[in-house]
């Protein structure tokens, strides 16, 4: 079965289903809610077609928000990285210094050698909290 969709601009961009029925977006997601995945294909695929678009990313994303449970999982581990010193060196190095358990020569070389990762794998409140030390002393810092 062939269906005809059309645009009315002039309608607040409502789609039209034969030039009869009005389908607000929240109608249109419900029709492709209930569509079978092969379906779902073959619509994509039509749209690509149609608009000369690729729909890679967009697929993903459709499809993780559909599912819920496929959603993109948050990060676990963080790498701090000093970006910038600031105008307090000396305070950033005793920072980084507490931060590594480096000593004096091995906190400063690396507060030297910024960007420099930190520290690796750190949870996000290790990160966090690493972060918040570093920026209250005028460093700038880069969670990764």
């Amino acid at each position: 079965m062939r269906r005809e969709w059309c645009v009315d601009t002039l309608q607040n961009n409502k789609l039209y289903y034969m030039e009869e029925n009005i389908m607000t977006t929240q109608e249109i997601i419900e029709v492709i809610k209930g569509l079978s995945v092969l379906e779902l294909n073959d619509l994509v695929k039509a749209c690509e077609e149609e608009f000369g678009v690729s729909a890679a990313a967009g697929v993903v994303v459709a499809a993780a928000g559909a599912d819920g449970a496929a959603a993109a999982e948050e990060k676990d581990s963080f790498n701090v990285e000093l970006t910038e010193v600031g105008p307090n060196k000396v305070k950033v190095i005793k920072v980084v210094r507490e931060l590594t358990g480096l000593g004096l020569k091995e906190a400063k070389d690396a507060v030297d050698g910024a960007p420099k990762v930190i520290k690796e794998d750190a949870t996000k409140e290790e990160a966090e909290e690493a972060k918040t030390k570093l920026e209250a002393e005028g460093a700038k810092v880069t969670l990764k």
